[in-house]
């Protein structure tokens, strides 16, 4: 197969996670045989540095040419102050809305032998299993109007939380449609006690789910969902909710998997006629300024996101397995990051790169 691929390596710790999926990404498409097309564009704050947007105009045009992009963190301290169109947040929100991937994938898993990793209680995390499907280009940060306006004691800010009818079932569908080949239950999250904005979300919710009867659907505020993630992770199968609500609650879902750099995700958008998607694929961590080149960041999380590409842009589900597969015996084995290994010696970002490599075989 022939597998056309954008990596976007980004800022910060993004190179280095990025350089190691690559790595992985190569080391599969050589054991199976596949024709790999790898390019390389310029994202978010580097991006601004080199052509003086986020964004670039040639990293749009790559990114529309390729199959699936695989990308890194983006973001540095030096733009903190910077207006929101200079910023490198702005490059991701602008390739996510180029791609039209409206979904976002986030899998939270508690592996086996990391539960000791896991601030929570063991017998709370055991067993975790669960997927946040995150809507992705729409709600707040989308919306207008928006902006800061006004003088002194006057000024006023203002950002707009918007759906419609069809943003909301894109995305409910596809949530549905993921919990079928698992435990069948959707848990909606909203905060439809006050906002209007929520109560379309719960209202439209509701009425797809009519479509399948084989699916438990229950919904859940946004506050308390925040709770139970700490209390009982282990009620959630599918956890369905709008852009800004996702976003936090796939963070905290970091705490069960023991490090944010464990964390995959999917950013996917159109079905191709074949089945596949269209995909931007990147781990849910930022760039870590702090660690930055010194080979110290976890890979795993860019490194599932690439197992994440080769099922669902690629239907390359052997492929994607063994990916999988490597990663639990990495892990199993102890030659992980600091994040990971709080004593002992820890293993660089490249060796575990090249560990996922020869656990695959």
């Amino acid at each position: 197969m022939i597998l056309n691929v954008l990596a976007l390596p980004g800022d910060g710790i993004g190179v280095e996670v990025t350089r190691e999926a690559v790595r992985v990404l190569q080391h599969v498409a050589a054991k199976w045989n596949h024709q790999l097309n790898l390019s390389e564009g310029l994202l978010g704050g580097i991006a601004i540095h080199k052509t003086g947007t986020p964004f670039p105009e040639e990293t749009a045009r790559l990114a529309a040419s390729a199959d699936a992009t695989i990308m890194g963190a983006v973001g540095l301290p030096e733009f903190d102050n910077a207006p929101p169109e200079k910023r490198p947040e702005k490059g991701l929100l602008g390739i996510r809305a180029a791609l039209g991937v409206y979904a976002n994938l986030r899998p939270v898993r508690a592996y086996a032998s990391q539960i000791e990793s896991s601030p929570l209680k063991n017998h709370l995390v055991e067993g975790v299993d669960m997927i946040i499907v995150r809507e992705l280009t729409g709600g707040i940060y989308y919306g207008t109007p928006r902006g800061i306006s006004g003088e002194g004691a006057e000024t006023r800010a203002v950002n707009t939380m918007t759906y419609t009818r069809s943003e909301i079932e894109r995305v409910a569908r596809m949530a549905f449609q993921l919990a079928g080949p698992r435990r069948k239950k959707v848990t909606s999250v909203d905060k439809s006690n006050v906002l209007e904005n929520s109560q379309l979300w719960r209202r439209t919710v509701t009425e797809l789910s009519r479509e399948f009867p084989d699916i438990e659907l229950d919904h859940m505020l946004v506050d308390n969902c925040a709770m139970q993630l700490v209390l009982n992770p282990k009620r959630f199968d599918i956890v369905l909710t709008e852009n800004m609500f996702g976003d936090i609650l796939s963070d905290e879902g970091a705490v069960i998997a023991g490090s944010i750099g464990m964390l995959p995700s999917a950013s996917i958008g159109a079905q191709r006629p074949s089945g596949a998607w269209v995909g931007l694929y990147e781990p849910v961590h930022g760039s870590a300024p702090d660690i930055a080149g010194q080979n110290k960041a976890n890979p795993l999380g860019a490194i599932g996101s690439v197992a994440a590409m080769l099922a669902y842009s690629f239907r390359l589900k052997e492929e994607a397995a063994a990916v999988e597969t490597a990663i639990e015996a990495v892990l199993e084995s102890g030659q992980v990051t600091a994040d990971l290994r709080p004593t002992g010696a820890p293993a660089t970002t490249e060796q575990v790169g090249r560990a996922v490599c020869a656990a695959i075989g």
